[in-house]
């Protein structure tokens, strides 16, 4: 991307560009075509230019800018969890040790961004509230069925039909 606002020379915004990436004005001023003399002597100098100071300063602000997740990412991050598209490592113990593997998140995690989603669509359909009571229903049952077969006693399931167990 060419500024010219700033009314650079191609050397110089080669030098700022290189800067933003290295942080090394002298090896900066080198790549972009100075002198190995003039770099030695002069590349501090460079730095302290008015258009290149502004071009570094606003190219520094879009790169800060890029790195804070929007909306939009936020979301389709969310959904990949949703649909157990994105795997996570666990480690797991093994007769002989210790291994790693890639699992997709439990059903909680997924009702989660499932749940997230929907705070941002207010207006969300009836039929994908009642799929996400289901899905709920269904993991609640999936963590009784654990608990018994790791031989836990307790005989309490509460699964609520038609809203949250708060009675919401």
């Amino acid at each position: 991307m060419i500024y010219v606002s700033h009314k650079l020379t191609s050397k110089q915004q080669k030098f700022a560009d290189e800067y933003i990436e290295s942080g090394n004005a002298f090896q900066s001023a080198i790549n972009a075509g100075y002198s190995k003399n003039y770099s030695k002597a002069q590349s501090s100098k460079l730095l302290e230019n008015v258009g290149i100071k502004s071009y570094i300063d606003e190219r520094m602000q879009e790169l800060e800018s890029q790195k804070i997740m929007g909306a939009k990412e936020a979301i389709e991050l969310l959904t990949s969890i949703a649909r157990g598209e994105i795997k996570e490592t666990v480690v797991v113990s093994t007769p002989i040790g210790a291994e790693e593997v890639q699992k997709e998140a439990d059903f909680k995690t997924r009702i989660s961004a499932i749940r997230e989603i929907l705070k941002r669509y207010p207006d969300s359909d009836k039929l994908t509230e009642a799929q996400v009571r289901k899905a709920s229903a269904e993991a609640e049952i999936v963590e009784y069925k654990a608990e018994v077969l790791r031989g836990g006693n307790s005989t309490d399931i509460n699964i609520t039909i038609g809203g949250d167990a708060d009675g919401d």
